[in-house]
């Protein structure tokens, strides 16, 4: 499917809220529907394929060398991404959504819930890192956030995660982090984390439990 140029897939299940899936560097929208489908069955998954690309594969954002972001970019592909989110929403008839991001689509759903805050409901950030140098005046009150670091991530720094979940507690998120034993990849750990948080989302909004998956 095509939604303002991203391409993207849909699976409407059936039991919200929906999932906004945002794939890591160098993958693509089918990167997380399986991990989307284990955390979350029977919601709706929408997952696009971010727009940037480096060495030929798909990125949320573009970056001026392996550690130091155009923040400029990242600006203007969150918004990008936010206003994708509103028509997907629209055209397929979506209450607002909780993102699921690894790596860069974590680092850009952060990115969109400082710059956007209305657009989530919640997310589950999985290896992400601070998109911005300075805090933006942002109002995230009460949102529910889970942040998933790994205590031996190369790519990502501890500092660059703290800074980045010290930024969401400073505009008012319920942030929730944790360090799993793992380095910059997903483990079994992060998928029963991040299940885990979405049931109890599920449980908070009163929505019904799923339905036997076909």
């Amino acid at each position: 499917m095509n939604t303002s140029t991203f391409i993207y897939k849909f699976d409407r299940g059936s039991s919200p809220p929906g999932v906004l899936l945002l794939h890591g560097s160098g993958g693509d929208e089918n990167e997380l529907i399986a991990l989307g489908r284990q955390m979350a069955p029977g919601a709706p998954l929408i997952s696009p394929r971010g727009k940037a690309v480096e060495s030929g594969k798909p990125r949320f954002f573009r970056r001026l060398r392996q550690d130091i972001f155009d923040e400029e970019d990242v600006r203007r592909r969150a918004h990008e991404l936010a206003d994708f989110v509103v028509e997907a929403r629209t055209a397929h008839g979506l209450a607002p959504l909780v993102a699921l991001g690894f790596c860069d689509g974590a680092t850009i759903a952060a990115a969109v819930l400082l710059l956007r805050p209305d657009i989530l409901a919640a997310a589950i950030l999985i290896r992400a890192t601070a998109p911005l140098r300075k805090q933006p005046m942002t109002d995230l009150s009460g949102k529910p956030i889970l942040m998933l670091s790994g205590a031996v991530d190369l790519v990502v720094p501890d500092e660059n995660s703290a800074r980045l979940a010290q930024m969401l507690i400073t505009a008012g998120a319920d942030v929730e982090r944790e360090i799993v034993p793992a380095g910059h990849e997903i483990t079994a750990k992060d998928a029963s984390l991040a299940k885990s948080f979405f049931e109890a989302l599920r449980k908070e909004d009163g929505a019904p439990a799923p339905g036997p998956l076909p």
